[in-house]
């Protein structure tokens, strides 16, 4: 279960729950190829352990069997643990509780920095990426909990990129519904108690879903300016 404590703005807790916004600079569409997409998922994965050997350009390359070896030796520890993600053209939406001290910190600056050096050399760019420091907003409740990943698998429906959440490949909703479970990134072991097919009904129900805004409204961080 997770603790009924107020918002803390300025820091972050370990073993908390946390909503985590970044989004681009100047509104400008960093995810345009499902290339790009890609290669940000595939850090969400790679750094959420720490300490790295091998560069994430390099890793990528490696066999299966080969990325398992590099994996077993490099005594990485998780240092996030990922609940949710929905990744949109011009902003990112994660749900992470954090493992270790500093842990979604040095997640998040291994992820944006890495991404950012990519694709940077890949579109003979130079300059920043993203607008500014991720922003994040404690999770204070369960049922908050619920209805954010709620919030974040609609989020392309919201923005008519897609009519329904199964249509947009890179969020984690597949994974909470049973499907595409060959990318399993999230883990929710002891956090959220979800059932596939309640699960769809419960983000299909869009009624309902925008009369619970209200319970989650401090979590939007869009709307955020603390």
């Amino acid at each position: 279960m997770l603790n009924m404590t107020s918002i803390r703005k300025d820091s972050i807790t370990t073993g908390e729950i946390y909503h985590i916004y970044t989004r681009s600079i100047s509104g400008f569409e960093i995810f345009r190829t499902p290339t790009c997409y890609e290669r940000l998922i595939e850090g969400l994965c790679y750094y959420s352990s720490s300490p790295k050997s091998t560069k994430l350009s390099d890793y990528l390359e490696l066999s299966p069997e080969s990325k398992l070896r590099v994996d077993s030796a490099s005594g990485a520890v998780p240092s996030v643990k990922i609940i949710a993600y929905c990744v949109m053209p011009t902003h990112i939406h994660l749900v992470l509780k954090q493992l270790v001290e500093g842990g979604i910190s040095s997640f998040m600056n291994n992820l944006l920095n890495s991404f950012a050096r990519y694709f940077n050399i890949s579109h003979n760019r130079r300059g920043p990426l993203w607008e500014s420091r991720f922003k994040n907003v404690l999770v204070q409740s369960d049922e908050q909990l619920l209805h954010l990943t709620r919030y974040l698998h609609l989020n392309p429906v919201s923005a008519d990129l897609i009519a329904v959440p199964d249509q947009w490949v890179y969020s984690s909703y597949c994974q909470y519904i049973g499907e595409n479970t060959d990318k399993n990134i999230c883990n929710w072991e002891g956090v959220l108690d979800i059932q596939p097919k309640e699960y769809r009904k419960f983000v299909s129900g869009r009624i309902s879903y925008q009369r619970s805004l209200s319970k989650i409204k401090h979590l939007l961080i869009e709307n955020y300016t603390g």
